[in-house]
């Protein structure tokens, strides 16, 4: 398979970070608040214009892992370093001239996914949202927490747009995160909810 190449050379045309800080939530402050932070790169479809049969392999070898250090270098620059970071996702918009599978080959595999979590200091596997859209479109990237996917205060999302990507013969690819959880969370946790089954609530008026 190919070796992985520099940044200069997988065809990046631009790097958008987005930041936001959530100051007060229902008129109060969150008394834990957070930072959100997305990274989107912007780079040509190597894929575009071959076979749906056509292997992705040798591609992603080489520039999977060069957007995985990309993107999460700038998150942890933008965060305050891997020790901030506690919820983690991924996405890839795939411009109307590629395929879904071309964004999922550049997200999905080990080599962006493994290092991704590696160098987030993570654990849980990545939660993702992909798609094909055009320029522009809105993309609700989901998060929950890097090494105790259960938490339930992590689960939150973030939202991705470029006004002009991704073109046709784009993809953009997305790592996101955040610096805790959702402003006053108060649901529970999955590790500590009650046993409940559609049975033990018949007694529950429909």
């Amino acid at each position: 398979m190919q070796e992985e190449v520099s940044i200069d050379e997988i065809g990046l045309r631009k790097v958008v970070v987005y930041r936001e800080e959530v100051v007060t939530e229902a008129g109060a402050q969150p008394a834990r608040p957070a930072v959100q932070a997305s990274v989107a790169a912007v780079l040509r479809n190597p894929w575009l214009g071959t076979s749906p049969s056509r292997d992705l392999g040798p591609e992603v070898v080489a520039i999977a892992p060069v957007l995985a250090r990309v993107l999460t270098g700038r998150l942890l620059d933008t965060l305050g370093g891997v020790d901030a970071v506690e919820a983690f996702g991924k996405a890839a918009v795939v411009g109307n001239a590629g395929e879904i599978e071309h964004g999922g080959a550049l997200i999905h595999t080990p080599y962006f996914g493994n290092l991704m979590r590696e160098f987030l200091d993570g654990e849980s596997i990545i939660c993702f949202a992909d798609t094909r859209a055009e320029a522009g479109t809105t993309l609700v990237v989901p998060l929950w927490h890097k090494t105790h996917a259960a938490t339930r205060s992590h689960y939150q999302t973030v939202t991705a747009r470029i006004s002009d990507a991704p073109r046709p013969d784009e993809i953009v690819i997305v790592a996101a995160a955040s610096t805790g959880p959702r402003p006053h969370p108060r649901i529970g946790d999955r590790t500590t909810d009650p046993a409940v089954t559609s049975k033990k609530l018949e007694s529950v008026p429909s």
